[in-house]
C-alpha cells in the first residue's frame, strides 16, 4: 500500500485548526460558565503549543487569553487570572510582527522585542484591535475596586507583600478592560522594595522604565460657572470648553503637570540591583540613566559602588575622582578614594592626603583616623622582621636604621591614633593600640592608662 506524506504546509494547517477549535471551545465554556471545560480545553490547546504562543494568530491569542486569565480567576486565582487578561491589552497596544519561521511555520510576535528575539528577518509589521476586552468592564470593575481598596488598607497597615501583589492585580485587571494605569505598577514595586523583596521589585522598575512611565500627567480643570466648584475634566472637554470662550460653561482654565519621577525609577532600580548583588545589571541601569540625567549625584555614586562591588577598581577610582571633582566636600568619597589608594605602596601618600582631607571635612571620622594611622605606621611586622634579620646576620648599622625609621613612624601615627580614639572610644583595637605606641614613645603614664582601659574592656 501506498504511504502518504503530509506536506509541512498542511501539518501546521492542521495544527492551527485544532488549536483554533479548542481555544474557541473554551471561550464559549467560560462564557457559559463551565469551568472545568474551559480548563480542559485549554490544557489541550496549552500542551500543543509548548508554550509557543506566537504561533497562534492574533485573535486566537487574544482568545486564549480571555478564556485562561477568565477561567485562573473564577477558580479563586485572580492575580494570576489578572496577569493572563491584561496581555489582551499588548495585543492592541503593540505591533504584531507576522512572518514564516525556518520551517515555513507562520508565526506571531507582539512587540518588537519578541520579534527581534526570535531572529528571523522580514516580518512584516501589523496593527490588531482587541474585541473581547469589551465585555471584561462589567465583570472585573467590582473586583477591581475591591483589589484596590484592600492593597490600599494592606499598605497603611504596612503589609507590604500583599499590599504588592494586590497594587499589581489591580493593574492587570485595569490593563485588561484598556486602562494601562502604570501608577499602580509603580505602588506594586515600591511595595515589593519595602517589603525587601528586592527581585520582585527590580522586574516591577524595569517593567516601569522599559515602558516609558515617568509619573508626570497633566491634570485639567476649570470652574463651572453654575455650581461655582471647580471641576477636573478631560482633555478633549477642556480645550473644546476653553476654545467656546464666553458662551462655555466654565471660567477659571487650568492645567498642571505633575513632577517627573524617572531619575527616581533609576536610582531606586540601581540600589536594589546593588543589595541584591547583581552588580553588573546595576551598571547596565545606571549607565541607561547617566544616559539620559548625565548630572544625576545619586546614580554618579551609585556607579562607584557598582564598581567597586563588580571588582573594577580602576574605574571605581575614577568615578570617586570624577565625583569629587563635582563636590570636593564629600568626605565619604575622599575616604573611600583614601582606602584604594592606601593598598599601593606608590600611592600611599596620595592615600594619606585623601584621609587628612576626610578628617578635615568630617573631624569626628573614626575610620578616616585609623587609616591614617595605618598607612603611616606601614607594615610594623615587617619592619621588627627585617630589624630582626640584620641583627642576626650582624648589620649593626643597618639594624639601628631601620628601628629608627620605625620609631620615626610610630610618633608620626600617634597624633592619628590618637585623635582615632576620641571619636570612638569604646574600639578595643584603638585602646590596644594607642598602648602599645606610648610604650614605643616612652610615655610611661600614658601606656599604664591605657594597659588599664585594655584589661578593663576584657572583662
Amino acid at each position: 500500500m501506498k504511504r502518504i506524506f503530509l506536506s509541512v504546509a498542511m501539518v501546521a494547517i492542521t495544527f492551527a485548526t485544532a488549536q483554533k477549535k479548542e481555544i474557541s471551545a473554551a471561550v464559549k465554556a467560560i462564557e457559559a460558565g463551565d469551568i472545568a471545560t474551559a480548563n480542559t480545553d485549554v490544557a489541550a490547546a496549552e500542551t500543543a503549543l509548548g508554550g509557543k504562543i506566537y504561533l497562534l494568530e492574533p485573535s486566537l491569542q487574544e482568545q486564549y487569553y480571555y478564556a485562561k486569565g477568565l477561567a485562573l480567576m473564577k477558580g479563586g486565582k485572580t492575580a494570576e487570572g489578572a496577569a493572563y487578561l491584561a496581555k489582551i491589552d499588548d495585543l492592541g497596544k503593540n505591533k504584531v510582527y507576522t512572518g514564516k519561521d525556518a520551517s515555513k511555520t507562520r508565526v506571531y510576535y507582539v512587540g518588537k522585542a519578541a520579534a527581534d528575539a526570535s531572529g528571523i528577518a522580514g516580518l512584516k509589521e501589523e496593527s490588531y484591535s482587541p474585541t473581547l476586552n469589551s465585555k471584561l468592564g462589567t465583570a472585573l470593575n467590582p473586583i477591581i475596586e475591591r483589589t484596590y481598596k484592600s492593597a490600599l488598607e494592606d499598605h497603611g497597615a504596612k503589609k507590604y507583600a500583599t499590599a504588592a501583589t494586590k497594587f499589581k492585580e489591580s493593574y492587570d485587571l485595569l490593563k485588561a478592560i484598556g486602562q494601562d494605569n502604570k501608577q499602580l505598577l509603580y505602588y506594586s514595586g515600591l511595595s515589593y522594595a519595602l517589603a525587601d523583596d528586592k527581585l520582585k521589585a527590580i522586574e516591577i522598575y524595569n517593567q516601569l522604565i522599559d515602558g516609558g512611565y515617568t509619573g508626570s500627567e497633566t491634570s485639567y480643570t476649570a470652574k463651572n460657572k453654575k455650581t461655582n466648584v471647580v471641576d477636573t475634566l478631560d482633555k478633549t472637554s477642556w480645550d473644546l470648553y476653553k476654545k467656546m470662550g464666553a458662551t462655555s460653561d466654565y471660567t477659571d482654565f487650568k492645567s498642571e503637570t505633575s513632577k517627573s519621577i524617572e531619575q527616581e525609577l533609576y536610582e531606586t532600580k540601581a540600589a536594589l540591583e546593588l543589595d541584591a548583588n547583581r552588580s553588573e545589571d546595576a551598571l547596565a541601569t545606571i549607565q541607561k540613566g547617566l544616559a539620559k540625567y548625565p548630572n544625576n549625584a545619586k546614580l554618579n555614586e551609585l556607579q562607584g559602588t557598582a564598581y567597586y562591588k563588580s571588582g573594577k577598581m580602576n574605574e571605581f577610582v575614577s568615578s570617586l575622582k570624577a565625583q569629587l571633582a563635582k563636590n570636593p566636600n564629600d568626605a565619604n568619597n575622599w575616604y573611600n578614594l583614601g582606602v584604594l589608594q592606601s593598598k599601593d605602596p606608590a600611592t600611599e601618600n596620595e592615600a594619606i592626603a585623601s584621609f587628612k582631607k576626610a578628617t578635615e571635612l568630617k573631624p569626628d571620622f573614626a575610620q578616616a583616623y585609623q587609616n591614617l594611622t595605618f598607612v603611616t605606621m606601614g607594615d610594623d611586622a615587617k619592619a621588627i622582621d627585617d630589624y630582626n634579620a640584620a641583627r642576626k646576620a650582624g648589620k649593626t648599622a643597618e639594624a639601628n636604621k631601620i628601628i629608627e625609621a620605625r620609631r620615626a613612624r610610630l610618633a608620626a601615627a600617634l597624633p592619628y591614633a590618637e585623635k582615632w580614639y576620641a571619636a570612638d572610644a569604646n574600639n578595643p583595637e584603638a585602646v590596644t593600640l594607642l598602648k602599645g605606641l606610648y610604650q614605643s614613645n616612652k610615655n610611661e603614664a600614658k601606656f599604664q592608662e591605657f594597659k588599664a582601659k585594655e584589661a578593663a574592656m576584657k572583662k
